[in-house]
This record gives C-alpha cells, sequence and structure tokens, in this order.
C-alpha cells in the first residue's frame, strides 16, 4: 500500500522530504523569467489531487520519460502554497503497471459494485409497464453494457467521478424517484424509473476510466445523450411491438434531463415525468457534488472550500465552522517558487502579495 496519499499531506508534512508514488493527471512544460523550463504536474492517487513543481534539471531525457496518465514514484518536498499543500519534486521516476496496486490510485464508490448491479436489476424488475420493462431488461441483459454499467464513473470530473459512480448516481436517483413519485398521483412511475435508469447509460462510452478519466472518441464526437439514443433504438429494433408514442417519451426524456439548453439538453422538458427526472437529476449530482468539494477540499486554513465551477460558490466546512477557525501549519506558510509564465503575470503577482511576502520574496 502507498503512502503518504494526497488526504495526508497535512500542515504536519510542510518541509518534510517524501517518496511515494501518483498517477499523472496533467502534465505541463512551462518557462521560468529566466527562460528555463519546469515542469507543472497534477499528480492524484484515489484521496484526491495535489499541484507539483519541478523546477530544476529538467532536461529532455527526464520529461520524455513519462507521460500522463502514467504511474510515477516521486522524491518531493511538501509545502503550502496559496493555503494549499504542494509538492516541490526534486525526482520523478516513471513505474511499470506491475509495481502499483490499481486500487491505490482510482477513486471508486464505497458501495460493492456487485451489490449495487443487485439492486437495480431488482428495481428494472419491478417495472409494471412490460414494454419499458423489455427495452430496460434488455439492455441491461448486455453483457457489455452490464459491465461497463458496474464501472463507470458518473462524469470526468463534477459529481459520483470515480468507478461506480454512475451506478451510484443511478441507484440513488432510484430512491429519491420511488419517494417523489409516490408524493405526486399524476407521475407515471414506470415510465419516471425507466428514465432514471436510461438517461445516462450512454456514459458507459462516453467516458474512458481503465486509466484516468477521460472522453473518449465517440464522447467527444456525440455525447452521452446522443449515445444513448442509439442503444435503445438499435435495442428497440428486437421489440418490434413497443409503441412508437412511448418511445418517443423515452427519448424525450434522455435529450431533456439536462433541464435547459444551455446546460447541453437540445430540447426542454415537456411532460412532468421528463421534468421531475431532471430535476432529481440535477439535485443528486450537486449534493453530490458538494460532498465531493468539502470532502477533498486541501485548503490549509479557514472555514470555506475554493471555488467550485459547476456549484458557482465555495462552501461552507460546516463541522470547521461550528469548531471555529482552524489552525495553520506549524510556522508561517511558505510559498513555493511563483510561476512566471510572463513578465506581466510575475508583476500581477507580486502586486497582489501581502506586505509581509513582499518583503520576503
Amino acid at each position: 500500500m502507498k503512502s503518504p496519499y494526497v488526504n495526508e499531506l497535512e500542515p504536519k508534512w510542510v518541509k518534510r522530504v517524501i517518496t511515494t508514488s501518483f498517477l499523472v493527471r496533467s502534465k505541463e512544460i512551462r518557462q521560468k523569467k529566466t527562460g528555463e523550463p519546469y515542469l507543472s504536474l497534477l499528480l492524484g492517487d484515489r484521496t484526491g489531487q495535489v499541484d507539483a513543481k519541478m523546477w530544476d534539471n529538467v532536461t529532455d531525457r527526464m520529461v520524455e520519460s513519462f507521460d500522463r496518465d502514467d504511474f510515477v514514484k516521486v522524491k518531493g518536498l511538501v509545502q503550502i502554497f496559496q493555503n494549499r499543500p504542494q509538492l516541490t519534486i526534486h525526482s520523478v521516476q516513471r513505474m511499470d503497471d506491475s509495481e502499483i496496486d490499481f486500487a491505490d490510485y482510482f477513486p471508486s464508490s464505497r458501495r460493492d459494485p456487485e451489490e449495487m448491479w443487485t439492486e437495480l436489476r431488482t428495481a428494472a424488475a419491478a417495472i409494471g409497464n412490460p414494454h419499458l420493462k423489455a427495452l430496460v431488461e434488455g439492455l441491461l441483459d448486455d453483457e457489455d453494457v452490464a459491465r461497463r454499467y458496474r464501472r463507470a464513473p458518473a462524469a470526468k470530473q463534477i459529481h459520483h467521478a470515480y468507478l461506480g459512480g454512475l451506478l451510484e448516481h443511478v441507484l440513488s436517483l432510484c430512491v429519491l424517484a420511488r419517494t417523489v413519485a409516490a408524493h405526486y398521483p399524476n407521475i407515471d412511475y414506470d415510465l419516471l424509473l425507466t428514465g432514471v435508469v436510461l438517461h445516462d447509460i450512454g456514459k458507459i462510452y462516453e467516458l474512458n476510466y481503465e486509466r484516468g478519466f477521460s472522453y473518449s472518441d465517440d464522447g467527444q464526437l456525440l455525447g452521452h445523450m446522443t449515445i444513448a439514443l442509439r442503444m435503445v433504438a438499435d435495442k428497440l429494433r428486437g421489440l418490434p411491438d413497443f409503441p412508437p408514442p412511448l418511445r418517443t417519451l423515452v427519448e424525450h426524456m434522455i435529450l431533456s434531463h439536462h433541464g435547459q439548453l444551455e446546460f447541453g439538453s437540445p430540447k426542454l422538458p415537456q411532460f412532468p415525468e421528463a421534468l421531475l427526472l431532471h430535476y432529481l437529476d440535477d439535485m443528486d449530482s450537486k449534493m453530490e457534488c458538494m460532498r465531493a468539494l468539502i470532502e477533498n477540499d486541501r485548503q490549509v486554513e479557514g472555514c470555506f472550500t475554493t471555488w467550485s465551477t459547476p456549484l458557482e460558490r465555495a462552501a461552507l466546512k460546516k463541522d470547521r465552522y461550528l469548531k471555529g477557525k482552524a489552525p495553520g501549519p506549524e510556522g508561517a506558510p511558505e510559498s513555493a517558487q511563483p510561476e512566471a509564465d510572463s513578465l506581466f503575470g510575475g508583476k500581477l503577482k507580486q502586486a497582489l502579495q501581502p506586505a509581509d511576502a513582499k518583503r520576503e520574496s
């Protein structure tokens, strides 16, 4: 088992040199003010990610020795920069896959995927409408779909962005759908549940998730809604008695579940089940997004997280807030060497520094 993990890089680790391993999430070659190159990396494991910089000895041979989505062993100094842990790397070496345990590097659901899959199949079996049940079960019976559905994340970054995340998200929606549909007598629960199971099914092909999370070629070109419509169409060829109007309702729920045109929905929800699916999907994704934001935030001081673009806000760390201000690291935080991608950028950062920091620089 690797150690330390990203979430263990707390203030007590500041000024310590560590040797551990990470998955390279991103890799950029940048320039110092002097024109010399340095490496800017985003390194990760199953607990989160950390910024890392390699300022010296950045040779062509070293740069070409590893790439994004490679596993690397790094030796570096833990520092605090802009209120977050950062690594100053002394050395980096690519690792072979045989040297690592994949479970250490990829975030995954805390729930057992087989247990979740059984729950989903039980929910699908309870669909009363024979046409909808045949469609849903026909898709879930496909071996490739079943294998991918157990493993796929629900998103690349925004919500449920971990292995098994899609299945966990859909099961959460199944519970919400059952509860809320009971409150509204005009809701067709079978139709709503069909939308829940199928609305994101295209993500099993939209995303790559064998190493890092990224978009597949089909995902880039089509997106998960179009892929889902294709999957439904392929399955309906074997269900000739499926009512055409019912097919249109299912397709509309897939196309409209993002709820707004600017969020990627080609159509707005235009009947109750489609609207309810959108609101449940949006609520569940945002609640998970906020949970992950608070849990994974690496801010050393303060009661708020960093800014979340999807949520358009920072989130309050409620436990820290109720206990009072959290202590900072021992001694004054040390800033890592500032990035200098341009002369203007360097001067701007210098001007924005507090007076004490200016005196030290």
